[in-house]
């Protein structure tokens, strides 16, 4: 519960794909804009991947995904490498769904970007209707994230030719 329908409803796709357990209380500042609400919780929802994670010891640590929703495709690539940074590409048009601004979801992924210490490419290809597209971006997300988090029984120490992440 964001207080922000649309926002609600791609947390819950993204707890879905991801297979993630998620419970969310926010209160914020809504009735002026979402954006620090929105922000917020990209930051915390980072934090809390990074401390699930670890020393991600065992971890696959890629993910990619290309996922269709309808008329839009987004395809979203996931490092859990420890170094954050975004990209962030989109075709929408659309600038709202209802009263949500989708600009927002490139500031809720940067920061879970950086609290995650996650590299996160995001490109939407094409698809018209905002609604599709957010969707397909958020499914995208869980799905690479879904695979890079998923133990390889082949790694049995950190993913990295360095020893650390």
């Amino acid at each position: 519960e964001t207080g922000i329908g649309f926002f609600n409803h791609m947390l819950e796709l993204f707890a879905r794909h991801a297979l993630i357990d998620l419970e969310v209380t926010a209160a914020g500042d809504t009735d002026v804009d979402y954006h620090h609400t929105v922000e917020d919780l990209g930051l915390v929802l980072g934090a809390c991947l990074d401390e699930a994670l670890g020393q991600r010891r065992g971890i696959r640590r890629y993910g990619f995904a290309a996922l269709p929703m309808d008329e839009s495709l987004s395809e979203v690539a996931v490092d859990l490498g420890g170094r954050p940074f975004l990209v962030f590409n989109s075709a929408m048009k659309q600038q709202k769904v209802r009263d949500f601004d989708v600009k927002l979801l490139e500031e809720f992924f940067r920061a879970v970007s950086v609290q995650a210490r996650m590299n996160l490419h995001i490109n939407h290809r094409y698809g018209d209707d905002a609604h599709h597209v957010c969707e397909s971006i958020f499914k995208g997300f869980a799905r690479a994230l879904r695979q890079a988090v998923e133990p390889d029984p082949r790694e049995t120490g950190v993913p990295s030719s360095k020893g650390t992440l």
